[in-house]
């Protein structure tokens, strides 16, 4: 308890870095774009591959990222059963349907699976991010969505996984797991592995805005209710059902019930989606998430 108590606490604290420069206006929200960027593109691929790398894989890691796969499609139909439900239509409608099925699972989930469970957490929730929750957010989310926005975008989710930088770092480190890399090399892509876990944390709190959230409490409240909770009991009786093992049994519970994707944000200004309902829902669900990871965590054992 005091453990787990001590890696939300430390994770918290960066998000409240993050709150607290940009409140003093030494950093702006809109400074967390160029922040995200050279986390996509440099920081996170560096730390797949060299996590990826050094770590021992085992064949039943497969069944990670298949929960994370069953939890996306679980949550998809009943986010569209809720949006029919409450009455939403087009652009409100997709955010719903969105926020509700897909999570934070990079930004959020690494930083906590690697403080829970170090190496092995991280290697459990890239591979459930990447062939799980992202995959089925590329080939499913995006089709879905381009359904509901205001604005018709052609996808092609094959080319649009395949020039995702995680993956690419994710396949060079499966290819080249036996390739003998140069220590120079090797400890100066780790130095920028390390730089992800506080710069996305930093990022999350200059983009959390609490204003965004009048106005659709009742709507983003089912979104985390079922974001937070049912998805992860979903990956909990499906875990338990397999006799997972105890670390990716906690991986993908914690990343069923991380909070709802920041990745939204962009989507929804691609597919011209409501953003204000979007941010609304990222800020309450990684609000509630403080007190809904540990609960089911601590749920495990």
């Amino acid at each position: 308890m005091g453990g787990l108590i001590g890696v939300i606490a430390s994770v918290l604290g960066m998000v409240a870095l993050g709150v607290v420069l940009r409140v003093s206006g030494l950093l702006k929200a809109e400074d967390a774009r160029p922040l995200n960027t050279v986390l996509m593109y440099v920081g996170m691929p560096a730390l797949i591959f060299t996590t990826v790398r050094r770590e021992a894989l085992d064949p039943s890691l497969a069944l990670v990222p298949g929960i994370g796969w069953a939890v996306a499609i679980g949550g998809l139909a009943l986010a569209w059963l809720l949006a029919r439900m409450l009455k939403l239509e087009g652009p409100t409608a997709g955010a719903f349907i969105l926020l509700a099925a897909f999570g934070n699972t990079g930004y959020i989930g690494y930083p906590i699976a690697s403080a829970m469970l170090g190496d092995p957490g991280l290697v459990r929730a890239i591979f459930s991010d990447i062939f799980g929750n992202t995959a089925a957010v590329i080939s499913v989310g995006t089709l879905l969505v381009s359904r509901y926005g205001r604005r018709e975008v052609k996808v092609s989710p094959i080319r649009e996984i395949l020039t995702f930088p995680p993956f690419l770092g994710l396949a060079a480190a499966l290819v080249l797991r036996s390739v003998a890399i140069p220590v120079l090399v090797t400890d100066w892509l780790g130095a920028l592995g390390k730089l992800v876990v506080p710069l996305v944390m930093i990022s999350v709190g200059l983009t959390l805005k609490p204003k965004a959230i009048r106005g659709h409490l009742a709507h983003v409240s089912a979104v985390a209710a079922v974001k937070l909770v049912v998805l992860p009991l979903l990956a909990l009786g499906l875990g338990t059902l397999l006799v997972l093992d105890e670390a990716s049994l906690r991986v993908v519970v914690l990343e069923a019930g991380v909070p709802s994707m920041m990745l939204a944000m962009i989507m929804g200004i691609r597919f011209e989606l409501d953003v204000d309902f979007i941010a609304s829902a990222i800020l309450l669900t990684t609000v509630g998430a403080v007190v809904t990871i540990p609960l089911f965590q601590l749920l495990i054992g």
